[in-house]
């Protein structure tokens, strides 16, 4: 079905529903443009290829994580806001995992301002603990690296023993929490 007005906006949606349905290593600059029923030359009116496109893809799925994780802690403070923002994350990772497999780990300016719309919800999420500095820096990675790491063994099916993943998480949460608690590192 042509799409007769593109633009980089509706270039992101359609490399979005590229990989909601066939997975991140589905997208190419040819499968989103047969969804947009143009030839793939048509989209560099809009993008400047395949690299910039997972730019503006990842952006949008920050942003769209930053949404969830910020509702999900609004008003609420301490371990409540922890809980409440390692919940959301995973959440997101569980109803989208292809784009959550999508989504640059590494730093791009492109993918800047989602990023620290995303931090800044982490910041503000650990700020009644006191963490200032390089202790806040330390919480935020150790924060970030923990829902991080279980998303991605998770939606990838890393996790074959039988018990909860569910209980398993909260135990993350609860040693996350934890390690909040216990102040800046010696």
């Amino acid at each position: 079905m042509p799409r007769a007005a593109l633009s980089p906006d509706a270039v992101v949606a359609l490399a979005l529903e590229t990989v909601d349905e066939k997975g991140a290593s589905a997208l190419t600059l040819s499968a989103v443009a047969d969804r947009a029923g143009v030839a793939t030359p048509s989209l560099y009116k809009h993008v400047r290829g395949l690299a910039e496109l997972r730019v503006l893809v990842s952006a949008r799925i920050m942003d769209d994580m930053a949404e969830a994780a910020g509702q999900a802690v609004l008003g609420r403070s301490a371990d409540e806001a922890v809980r409440a923002f390692m919940e959301a994350w995973r959440a997101y990772a569980r109803r989208h995992p292809h784009r959550y497999a999508a989504m640059l780990q590494s730093p791009d300016p492109g993918t800047a301002e989602a990023g620290e719309r995303l931090l800044g919800i982490i910041r503000a999420t650990l700020r009644s603990y006191g963490l200032t500095d390089s202790a806040a820096i330390h919480m935020i990675r150790c924060l970030r690296a923990a829902v991080h790491g279980f998303s991605v063994l998770e939606t990838g099916g890393a996790f074959g023993l039988p018990e909860s993943l569910d209980e398993s998480y909260d135990l993350l949460i609860r040693i996350v929490i934890a390690g909040a608690h216990s102040g800046p590192p010696a």
